[in-house]
């Protein structure tokens, strides 16, 4: 993964509600605050996932074959480049989901266009 040190990245997941405090914890623990005299600094909201597991997967939640529809929170946070790699890490591993869907964007810092 290449990234610029200077770079600021947006991170959007969703996770089940019993592992946000867990997975908050985890990524606060391998990443620099990127807001100076800050840490911990994540925002959150309830949404909906849904999904149906096919043949062959091992959901976490949900039945082969069948929709499933779920509570879930969309946890959000930037982080800087540096820190990237290790906290997509964090989350796989955290994460209780097979395949976790991260959403990565390369942002630009109110400073860089004030």
């Amino acid at each position: 993964m290449q990234t610029r040190d200077g770079e600021i990245f947006k991170i959007c997941v969703n996770v089940p509600e019993d592992f946000l405090e867990k997975l908050m914890d985890s990524l606060n623990s391998v990443m620099e605050p990127v807001y100076p005299g800050y840490e911990r600094a994540f925002s959150y909201s309830r949404v909906t996932g849904t999904w149906r597991p096919l043949e062959g997967s091992s959901p976490y939640k949900g039945t082969t074959g069948k929709i499933e529809v779920s509570d879930e929170i969309r946890l959000e946070f930037v982080v800087k480049g540096k820190d990237l790699k290790n906290v997509v890490d964090t989350i796989v591993s955290v994460h209780p989901y097979e395949e976790p869907a991260i959403d990565i964007t390369s942002v630009l810092g109110w400073k860089d266009v004030v």
